[in-house]
């Protein structure tokens, strides 16, 4: 095979037929949507390929069958029968007042009806009104049902929920413009909505039944995104290149940083953007991370006293992941909806459903938990990371003790007082286990052994270390977590020829606010 293009940033699917690009066929997921049903919505985190996917669909509801060459959909999909395509974007700039949401809305309106050649009410006709008249006479000009595409339709929304009121302003803007959908199901053929969030339909669609949320449907759990065999075969010219050059990717780490997003299914996916960026680079970075610093989700962290250990395995409803509102966005909620947890596994027991989240990959394990060290330690130096990287690896309990009293010592007293964050017994474990999952070592909270469950296990290497962490509320140490660590011998797991197992008791006081206990067996 030869070696095209990669698109990196082109979200056009005409583009990327045309000029030679690297292209995944998701086109089956095309047909089958159009046959099986008429209104749907899909929730992903950015830069997962939505946007191109509408576009995807967009050629194909315009019957411009060429770019279809040699894809699925040329040979399962009836071409002769073209419909006007509606498209609504909120993917460009920040609109912060209701007035320039309604310019924008009314600006799109107009663009589109100039697009298909029909003729609406001039603004500044009510939005849902001229909405309403694009799609009837989009449908009747036409002679055949429109297709509504919707590109982030949440953006005016979590553009502003720092700011509630503004917020709940454009929730009801948005609200007035999708209202029209529910209305004119005889001139609609096929609706599809993509955005980051699940707002709850009560909040933002309140009346639209018939919106069918593909977001967790395993059916479709690789819509969006690359998978395994995508990487082997599409882009197998650009792994063959690399290793050409002297600068082999390793499949396995390839996997462990990037893949492991899943959506109802036991199919995992890689995000593009993460494969595009290593393709073009060959260098193992926080690529997609570090495209947008999730500042609001640590600052609502932080406020919620999130006990950042969770991160590795939490439990949630399904009512619980779907409450994502202006009013109310719990950390689970945002967590999962904006890609940093992912589904782990599903639960089903008699008529109860839980979702199991974990983090999907080495990326945002240690993108996010560096972002949360940052947000725990004022003050936190970088070279921190690679000081305690180095130690875990050789297994000096002595330095590692010295260096995490440093790191408590560091915090000072006024900043206790004014974080709540640091008046919860569970500050000390949130530190503790985020400056090390930073790292890039393995980290096993809550580690299960058959006589219960040890705080935390870290492998750097060949060393297991094997932690028990108290709170104590004087100032002396008890020597009640190594008791517990020796008593339960959560370690002997781990024992094995060739491997170094530390165990540690660790004791902290929340009178000194540093670790006054710090026994190694």
């Amino acid at each position: 095979m030869e070696r095209k293009k990669l698109p990196i940033g082109i979200q056009t699917f005409a583009e990327i037929r045309r000029e030679g690009y690297y292209y995944v066929d998701k086109t089956p997921f095309v047909a089958r949507l159009a046959e099986s049903g008429k209104y749907y919505f899909l929730s992903r985190p950015r830069r997962f390929g939505k946007s191109l996917f509408l576009d995807t669909l967009a050629e194909a509801f315009a019957a411009n069958r060429a770019l279809f060459s040699g894809l699925y959909l040329e040979n399962h999909w009836d071409w002769e029968k073209r419909h006007p395509v509606i498209r609504l974007s909120f993917a460009e700039g920040r609109l912060q007042q209701e007035a320039q949401l309604e310019e924008h809305i009314h600006e799109i309106l107009t663009e589109n009806a100039r697009r298909l050649g029909v003729s609406i009410d001039p603004a500044p006709k009510d939005v849902h009104l001229r909405f309403g008249q694009l799609i009837s006479r989009a449908a009747e000009q036409h002679g055949r049902q429109a297709v509504v595409l919707i590109d982030e339709y949440d953006k005016p929304i979590l553009d502003n929920l720092t700011d509630p009121d503004t917020a709940r302003a454009m929730r009801e803007g948005l609200r007035n413009l999708y209202s029209v959908l529910k209305g004119r199901d005889a001139d609609l053929r096929f609706v599809f909505l993509t955005g980051v969030s699940k707002f709850s339909k009560v909040s933002l669609f309140s009346g639209l039944n018939n919106l069918y949320d593909l977001t967790v449907d395993a059916s479709v759990a690789t819509i969006c995104g690359y998978t395994e065999d995508d990487l082997d075969t599409v882009f197998a010219p650009e792994f063959a290149a690399a290793a050409k050059e002297g600068r082999a990717l390793d499949r396995d780490a390839v996997r462990a940083w990037y893949n492991g997003y899943r959506w109802g299914s036991e199919a995992s996916v890689y995000n593009p953007f993460d494969v595009l960026l290593l393709l073009r680079q060959r260098e193992f970075r926080a690529w997609w991370f570090e495209t947008a610093t999730p500042t609001f989700l640590v600052e609502r962290l932080m406020r919620h006293q999130f006990f950042t250990p969770r991160l590795e395995r939490l439990y949630a409803s399904e009512a619980l992941l779907s409450a994502f509102d202006v009013d109310g966005i719990e950390p689970e909620a945002l967590l999962w909806q904006t890609g940093y947890l992912t589904i782990g596994e599903v639960l089903r027991e008699g008529d109860l459903l839980l979702y199991g989240l974990t983090l999907p990959n080495r990326e945002v394990r240690m993108a996010l938990n560096t972002a949360l060290t940052r947000a725990l330690v004022p003050g936190f130096r970088d070279e921190a990371s690679l000081f305690v990287l180095r130690i875990l690896r050789s297994g000096d309990a002595h330095a590692l003790g010295e260096h995490m009293m440093r790191l408590f010592a560091g915090i000072p007293a006024d900043w206790y007082r004014k974080n709540p964050m640091a008046r919860y017994e569970g500050y000390f474990a949130s530190v503790f286990y985020s400056h090390l999952a930073a790292v890039g070592v393995t980290i096993i909270p809550e580690d299960v052994s058959h006589l219960g469950r040890c705080d935390l296990t870290v492998r750097a290497g060949d060393v297991a270390w094997v932690l028990e962490f108290k709170v104590v509320d004087g100032e002396a140490p008890t020597g009640a977590a190594l008791a517990q660590l020796k008593k339960k011998d959560y370690a002997a797991k781990y024992r094995a020829p060739g491997i170094t197992v530390i165990e540690v008791g660790v004791e902290f006081s929340t009178v000194k606010r540093q670790i006054v206990g710090w026994e190694v067996a």
